[in-house]
């Protein structure tokens, strides 16, 4: 199928870009990397007057190192998170989460902030800024904030982005060496969505009892989940297989499903198998590093 007409905008600034968003009428939509919106337009789901492509703004791709946080402009591609150095040395889970979407061609278009403002459950960039702690830079005509990733998933394909407000880079903290990650998903076929996707920090103390649990889940409700409250149960003891096992049972325990097309008793098995399975590979990493 063929995209209903638009009005097509190529701005070669972010200040560009804002001016669009202030002075066009009708539905406008922005166009990063066009994994999600170009079939969209494709199949007549999305139908907007304007279309702004922000591909023309360099100032929006680039990497910004630093002592306790890197900063990726929104136009980042899936591609360089899951290759650039800096990103590998500050934030490993990221760009291991990175290297697992889609297929080749799809990373080397889609991009970070594409992925975010789209905001789909099942995508990893959303459930690893959740986890990772990420803060989503955004600028509108009337200036800039700063929304924490718990605040700005609100619901399937919901963000907290404002009308006239474009989404300029993440802030992700520096993950430290004794923090181990893990991350699993489960799909149909390799590129696909994840069914049920974990993602798990853990770090240890002198004394080899878990310091840091942190475990979020996407893939199973409107936007994805993170269990503090569940995870702290289970600080300060020695991990082994049955301590392994007993996270596992609560996290699933206490993860409500959405039914969809796959039966939630299904995705249920899927959250516990993946939640242990995360959670030892973090284990393991945070193990081999050595402690003070």
């Amino acid at each position: 199928m063929k995209p209903p007409a638009f009005a097509y905008h190529r701005p070669s600034s972010v200040s560009e870009a804002l001016d669009c968003l202030r002075t066009l009428d009708g539905d406008v939509r922005l166009l990063a990397g066009g994994q999600s919106l170009v079939p969209m337009l494709n199949f007549r789901l999305a139908r907007p007057d304007h279309l702004v492509d922000l591909n023309n703004i360099a100032e929006l791709d680039y990497v910004r190192g630093g002592e306790a946080a890197i900063e990726i402009g929104a136009l980042a591609r899936h591609h360089r998170l899951a290759t650039d150095p800096q990103i590998r040395a500050a934030v490993p889970l990221l760009a291991h989460g990175a290297a697992s979407i889609g297929h080749y061609a799809i990373r080397r278009r889609g991009t970070l902030g594409g992925s975010l403002a789209h905001a789909d459950p099942a995508a990893q960039l959303p459930l690893l800024a959740l986890l990772l702690d990420a803060e989503v830079l955004c600028r509108s005509a009337s200036g800039a904030r700063e929304v924490p990733a718990a605040d700005f998933f609100q619901s399937i394909m919901t963000t907290a982005l404002e009308p006239g407000e474009v989404i300029v880079g993440v802030r992700f903290p520096v993950m430290p060496p004794q923090l181990g990650w893990g991350f699993e998903l489960f799909n149909q076929r390799q590129g696909d969505f994840a069914i049920v996707a974990v993602a798990a920090l853990l770090a240890l103390d002198a004394a080899g009892r878990v310091s840091t649990l942190n475990v979020a889940v996407g893939g199973v409700s409107a936007k994805p989940v993170r269990f503090d409250d569940v995870t702290a149960r289970f600080l300060a003891q020695r991990p082994d297989e049955k301590w392994l096992a007993a996270v596992a049972d609560v996290v699933q325990s206490v993860c409500e499903i959405e039914e969809t097309r796959i039966p939630a008793i299904f995705r249920q098995e899927l959250v516990h198998v993946l939640t242990q399975r995360a959670i030892a590979a973090a284990l393991q990493r945070a193990r081999k590093v050595p402690q003070p």
